[in-house]
């Protein structure tokens, strides 16, 4: 489905410049994870590019949907993963936990339309993060739209906002709430039993919510992971070129950025500006999205 104008102008999603220039990326707090691939901290050279304000929303993602008639892998399988405290679906729907991670559970029906399952529904959540999207049903909106999914160097430039070396999107003040501002849309309480919601959301918030960085972006971190174009590979940062690196050649999952509304100090800490994961292109749930960057 080649892109026009018509879909072009579709998109129709806020756009924030971020400068061409020399960029350090990495973790520079010490907080990350060996496995994640988060160092060396090192250079990169980004040209200048747009890149969306928000993650696309359930109402962009929506037009999309409608001009296409295009069916996301989730609603193609029939099922996909569900946090186990917000299922909303029949009894006869509900499968069993997802291997190593016992709070997600596979529910038969949930999509993007109904992402708690069949009895729940997109009713007030027109400007929440479209979910349970895989990567290929990301690259199939970008083809659409006339744009592109970021590299992970473009994303992690942009979620810095010109702050060098932070560790959150607006710096290194608390992201909950301990001196009365919350920062992000995290997990409170004890994780995977107990979300005491304190910052107002159990789920998926807004894409407005909370507070813009330096460059205008909403929310790269916490709310719903984001997905990257690149492969990825834990020693990708040893061999990466200086200039617009675009990850490995190959390989078995793609990048995710910026944590999720899952995210807790207890077990997941990479709501942080330099924080890698990943998972098969393949792979739909209920905390992850995308967001777009004009094409070169």
């Amino acid at each position: 489905m080649p892109p026009d104008a018509e879909s072009r102008s579709a998109h129709a999603i806020e756009q924030c410049l971020v400068p061409g220039g020399r960029f350090r990326i990495g973790d520079a707090s010490g907080d990350g994870l060996p496995a994640d691939g988060e160092t060396p901290v090192h250079p990169v050279e980004l040209d200048e590019f747009e890149i969306d304000a928000t993650p696309v929303t359930n109402s962009q993602f929506s037009r999309f949907v409608d001009a296409t008639g295009y069916a996301t892998e989730a609603e193609r399988l029939g099922a996909s993963a569900v946090f186990h405290l917000l299922v909303d679906a029949p009894t006869g729907d509900i499968g069993g936990p997802v291997p190593r991670t016992p709070w997600w559970i596979t529910v038969r029906g949930a999509d993007w339309r109904r992402p708690e399952g069949r009895a729940s529904s997109l009713a007030g959540r027109a400007s929440h993060p479209v979910v349970h999207v895989t990567w290929n049903d990301a690259l199939a909106y970008c083809a659409w739209a006339g744009r592109s999914l970021p590299t992970e160097a473009q994303w992690e430039v942009a979620s810095r906002g010109g702050l060098v070396g932070a560790t959150f999107p607006w710096g290194e003040e608390p992201i909950d709430g301990d001196d009365g501002v919350w920062r992000a849309n995290v997990w409170q309480g004890t994780f995977p039993a107990h979300n005491t919601a304190a910052d107002g959301w159990i789920g998926t918030a807004p894409v407005r919510s909370y507070a813009p960085n330096g460059y205008g972006l909403w929310q790269t971190v916490g709310n719903v992971w984001e997905w990257c174009a690149d492969w990825f590979a834990a020693d990708a940062y040893e061999s990466a070129p200086l200039h617009d690196p675009a990850g490995p050649a190959q390989g078995s999952e793609r990048v995710l950025r910026g944590g999720s509304y899952l995210c807790h100090p207890s077990y997941c800490n990479r709501y942080r500006n330099s924080a890698r994961s990943r998972n098969t292109p393949d792979s739909s749930m209920g905390n992850a999205g995308f967001r777009t960057v004009s094409q070169g």
